[in-house]
């Protein structure tokens, strides 16, 4: 990883390019994050930093964490995420990232919590098909059918799709694009959807895959 910022989700619009073709972006409030910590090769084994996002009053935080941003001397944040990085020495204790740490046309990855949806079914939590609503197949169409053999395996595979508790879950979306940049404002426009509510937390990095 080369760079990564943390940012909040606002929600979705499009824009136009210059040949006037519609493009659907999501709006995310990228930043301002403040470098909290720097890990180092010798010191830890890997290089990374990490950076906080939001702010919050220092009443609301527990000891240790607010003695972990005394001791880096920065503001109390709401949110922290690590970065791994390629090489942290462009980096120091205290410096501001902001949205031009992405420009325009770049390849990046987006991670954030999607939307819980609560306990679902197979149909809808896995797309199963349901069977037919008529000539004897009721009670209930939206069964999820059989379960296996009865004499071998005796059993029902793991990983089986079954109703149970759906979204609510770590999910990254790779190879979006940058469409638009608001400096002063920290927004990013990326084209597409990407995981999470309105006012989510998201993650965004350089894309794996670019």
């Amino acid at each position: 990883m080369k760079k990564g910022i943390i940012g909040r989700k606002i929600g979705m619009t499009q824009i136009f390019d210059e040949n006037g073709k519609v493009i659907p972006v999501t709006v995310v409030e990228a930043g301002p994050c403040v470098v909290v910590q720097k890990k180092t090769q010798q010191n830890d084994g890997y290089d990374a930093i990490q950076l906080g996002f939001g702010d919050v009053r220092p009443q609301k935080l527990v000891k240790p964490l607010k003695g972990h941003f005394e001791k880096a001397d920065v503001a109390a944040k709401k949110f922290l995420r690590e970065f791994r990085m390629d090489d942290c020495s462009g980096y120091s204790v205290g410096d501001i990232i902001k949205a031009d740490t992405f420009q325009c046309g770049d390849i990046i990855d987006a991670c954030g919590t999607s939307k819980g949806k609560g306990y679902a079914g197979a149909i809808k939590r896995h797309g199963n098909a349901s069977l037919r609503a008529s000539h004897g197949t009721g009670p209930v169409a939206r069964q999820p059918g059989s379960m296996g053999a009865i004499s071998d395996p005796s059993r029902i595979f793991k990983g089986k799709g079954m109703a149970g508790h759906m979204g609510a879950e770590r999910v990254t979306i790779q190879h979006l694009e940058v469409v638009k940049i608001d400096v002063e404002n920290n927004l990013i426009a990326i084209k597409g959807a990407i995981p999470g509510p309105k006012g989510g937390v998201v993650v965004l990095t350089d894309s794996k895959k670019a």
